[in-house]
């Protein structure tokens, strides 16, 4: 079974909040009419079937570190058994919880990261908790096996420093193609930050970084991913920038396609 939950948390945004109205939007794409409930596999996602949408968390204080153990204990709580999760954010720093929950039931696992930017400050704005921040958290927390890294385009020196000493790899934008997905390990945890895409594709996000990934790009990674994903997220998605709801429509689009992949 595959739980979805939203977590509308943005506290930890450093240039602009709103990520935390995403999830009821994203969720509004499967009703308003535009687009069909099958993912491109021929599989049909309709909750209580395919998933289970178990609404969002309840969150009523900003301080990073309650915030945090809540995130942590609620996905740790609902992975039993078989259910694999979706998280729907929320800026990025909800990933580290949820990836420490992930660490806490396999022992140890393999991180695909799409994102413009590497996430890996150790303290960025004086805020460890940032959403600059959570990858520099997960990895120094160990249990990795490996941090992959794909459409970045924003590496300055001290991140460079930091996937080095964290072994990260690194797929800059510049270097982008499909080779890396043959080295991915299960198992296997995706988080995926809208801004990754073009802003062409994606202009709802807080952080517009031109010369991005497509809409297509991410699909395709996704489908032609070949070991057991476990876990994702959705990230960094801010209704407030959005255009006309394309870029809700977009993460509505990828969350059939991570639902399809890990059924």
């Amino acid at each position: 079974m595959i739980k979805v939950i939203g977590i509308p948390f943005d506290a930890n945004s450093s240039f602009l909040k709103g990520a935390a109205l995403a999830p009821p939007r994203i969720r509004l794409m499967e009703r308003d009419g535009s687009a069909n409930t099958f993912a491109e596999n021929g599989l049909e996602i309709l909750e209580g079937v395919t998933h289970l949408d178990i609404g969002d968390l309840q969150i009523n204080m900003v301080n990073a570190e309650r915030v945090y153990g809540l995130i942590e204990h609620t996905i740790a709580e609902n992975l039993n058994g078989n259910v694999k999760m979706i998280s729907l954010g929320g800026d990025h720093s909800i990933t580290f919880p949820v990836v420490e929950a992930y660490k806490k039931k396999y022992g140890s696992i393999n991180i695909l990261h799409i994102d413009a930017h590497a996430d890996l400050y150790d303290n960025f704005d004086d805020n460890p908790w940032s959403h600059a921040s959570p990858f520099a958290r997960i990895m120094e927390k160990g249990n990795v096996g490996s941090l992959t890294q794909v459409g970045i385009r924003t590496l300055n020196r001290h991140q460079r420093e930091q996937a080095e000493k964290f072994n990260v790899t690194v797929i800059e934008m510049k270097d982008f193609n499909f080779e890396f997905i043959k080295k991915l390990e299960g198992p296997l945890y995706i988080s995926l930050d809208l801004d990754g895409l073009d802003p062409a594709y994606a202009p709802g996000v807080s952080h517009h970084e031109p010369g991005g990934l497509s809409t297509r790009d991410v699909i395709s990674i996704i489908q032609k991913i070949d070991v057991a994903v476990i876990g994702a997220d959705i990230v960094e998605y801010n209704p407030t920038r959005d255009l006309n709801n394309v870029t809700a429509m977009v993460a509505f689009k990828l969350l059939k396609e991570l639902i399809a992949k890990m059924v």
